[in-house]
C-alpha cells in the first residue's frame, strides 16, 4: 500500500448544515491524518481551474454556481490508499445511492448538493492540491499513531 494524499473539499452545503466537524470527525476516526486545512470562498476562476475537465460541458454553470454559493473547508488528508479509503468514506456521487454509513449516505439527498467532494485519482490528486495549497501550507505531523492503525509494510 502506498502512503498517498488526497484533496477534500467540504462543499458550501455541507458548511452551512455545519458538517464540517462530524466530516473531520469521520476522516480521522478512519486513521487519516490532515496535513492541510483552510476555509475559503472559491470564486468563478477558481472553479474553472478545479473542475476543468467540465467547463464546456452543459451541466457546468449550475456546478459553478453551487461551488461558488458559499464558503468551502478544504483539506489534504494522508494515509495508506487515501485516494480509495476517501471515495469509500465519501459513498456514492448521488447521495441518495450512497450507503448508511458513509458521509453522504448518512448526511446527503442529493446528487449535486452530495456535502463533499475527494480526488478520484493520484494525477488530480496532485493537480487538485495544487489549486488550492502552496508546498508551505501542507504540514505532515508525526505519525505516533501509525503503529497501532496499520502494519508498516502497509504505508510504504
Amino acid at each position: 500500500m502506498a502512503l498517498e494524499r488526497s484533496l477534500i473539499l467540504v462543499k458550501p452545503d455541507g458548511v452551512e448544515r455545519r458538517l464540517v466537524g462530524t466530516i473531520i470527525g469521520r476522516i480521522e476516526a478512519k486513521g487519516l491524518s490532515l496535513v492541510g486545512l483552510k476555509m475559503l470562498q472559491i470564486t468563478a476562476e477558481l472553479s474553472r481551474q478545479h473542475y476543468a475537465e467540465h467547463v464546456e460541458k452543459p451541466f457546468y454553470p449550475e456546478l459553478e454556481a453551487f461551488i461558488t454559493s458559499g464558503p468551502v473547508v478544504a483539506m489534504v488528508v494522508e494515509g495508506p490508499e487515501a485516494i480509495s479509503v476517501m471515495r469509500t468514506l465519501m459513498g456514492k456521487t448521488n447521495a441518495r445511492e450512497s450507503a448508511p454509513g458513509t458521509i453522504r449516505g448518512d448526511f446527503g439527498a442529493s446528487r449535486q448538493m452530495n456535502l463533499i467532494h475527494g480526488s478520484d485519482s493520484p494525477e488530480s490528486a496532485a493537480r487538485e492540491q495544487q489549486i488550492y495549497f502552496t508546498e508551505s501550507e501542507l504540514v505532515s505531523a508525526p505519525a505516533l499513531l501509525s503503529p497501532v492503525m496499520w502494519a508498516a509494510d502497509e504505508a510504504n
